[in-house]
């Protein structure tokens, strides 16, 4: 009798045993792998940080192989540095280590971005971040996009089942280069020249402008989004790295700042902004975020697409002068005003402009 108790008994603890390992091994299984970063991100808070262009305090670092992944597609605002090649690439990152870092790769069960963030924030980076499910999870986001390099674009033109749209303006960017194969529907002409996409709404399009500063691309990508075309992508370095890179679909043009028509001379321009900036009424035609983060301290912010309506009250006491990132956006505002008054006194500026957030500069001669 006693035996056979304290066989029961012995059976009971074995089961009991065998309940509490299968527990913990699906405790065990439910917790974070010891490979993975600890501080985890989701979609909307990557979201939140991609804009055009990016804020100085904010870099998304793409963490897969340039060739095989980055090339073909990865979150816009992005820059590529495979973990292969951390050690070699330090340089990229920003010199202040406050600076929040959001690195991501092929998703879950990829370790890239984990071991790129704990590298980081080995290096005294203080506010790292892991987007944990990637771009696979990006590319489902309602609106989202992928942005693609210039390699990726040659290819696709070479495949020649791609829609290449520039969205610069005509006269002042598209007529004086473009890349080859490229139609222009220009973003503030985007409703009236929609007809020019393709009936076939899985045609891959690709959308390109000024280069990183430049709005108009993405801004055209989303509203094909929205009309439904379901392989947007947009070249987001633009028409001065694919020259850079490839060479000018016109390359007989070359022009001199100022000697474009309506482009101020560039040192013209500086010694006004240094010496005397009211003697001209200077009108910023980028989007009021852009505006928000860095501009002329003398200038007001009249977005391009809301120019129209506003240029027969323009102020004719002085010079007007119309500024943004590229000169894309500028140029496109001279036209509209010459269009409507021909007799104003009226300039753009040709020319790349970094805006500080204290007012100051740089400019860089396109």
């Amino acid at each position: 009798m006693k035996s056979n108790m304290l066989r029961m008994l012995i059976m009971a603890m074995a089961a009991g045993f065998v309940i509490l390992t299968c527990n913990f091994t699906a405790i065990a299984g439910d917790a974070k792998e010891p490979w993975m970063y600890n501080q985890i991100v989701n979609a909307e808070f990557v979201i939140s940080k991609v804009s055009v262009p990016m804020d100085e305090n904010v870099m998304i670092i793409d963490a897969r192989p340039y060739k095989v992944k980055y090339t073909k597609g990865h979150i816009p605002g992005a820059v590529s540095i495979p973990f292969s090649e951390f050690d070699k690439k330090t340089k990229m990152l920003p010199r202040d280590k406050n600076t929040l870092l959001i690195y991501y790769c092929g998703g879950v069960k990829c370790k890239l971005s984990h071991k790129s963030a704990k590298k980081a924030k080995a290096l005294g980076y203080t506010n790292v971040r892991v987007f944990a499910k990637g771009f696979p999870e990006w590319k489902k986001q309602k609106g989202a996009y992928a942005a693609v390099t210039a390699e990726q674009v040659a290819i696709q033109i070479a495949a020649n089942h791609t829609l290449i749209v520039d969205a610069r303006p005509q006269k002042t960017k598209f007529d004086k280069g473009h890349i080859p194969s490229a139609i222009n529907i220009p973003f503030s002409q985007f409703d009236a020249l929609k007809g020019k996409l393709p009936r076939e709404l899985s045609t891959p399009i690709i959308f390109y402008c000024g280069g990183l500063k430049c709005k108009l691309s993405h801004k055209s990508a989303a509203k094909a989004i929205v009309m439904g075309y379901k392989n947007v992508s947009v070249f987001e370095t633009g028409y001065p790295a694919w020259k850079k890179q490839f060479g000018s679909a016109n390359a007989g043009v070359a022009v001199k700042a100022g000697e474009v028509e309506g482009a101020i001379d560039l040192e013209r321009f500086k010694k006004i902004m240094s010496q005397t900036p009211e003697a001209v009424t200077l009108i910023d035609v980028r989007d009021a975020d852009e505006f928000i983060k860095g501009h002329f301290k003398t200038a007001v912010n009249i977005p391009v697409e809301v120019l129209e309506p506003k240029i027969l009250g323009l102020p004719s006491d002085k010079p007007v002068v119309f500024v943004c990132s590229t000169g894309a956006r500028s140029g496109e505002a001279y036209y509209m005003v010459k269009d409507v008054r021909e007799a104003l006194d009226t300039y753009y500026v040709e020319a790349e402009i970094d805006f500080k957030k204290d007012g100051s500069f740089k400019l860089k001669k396109n």
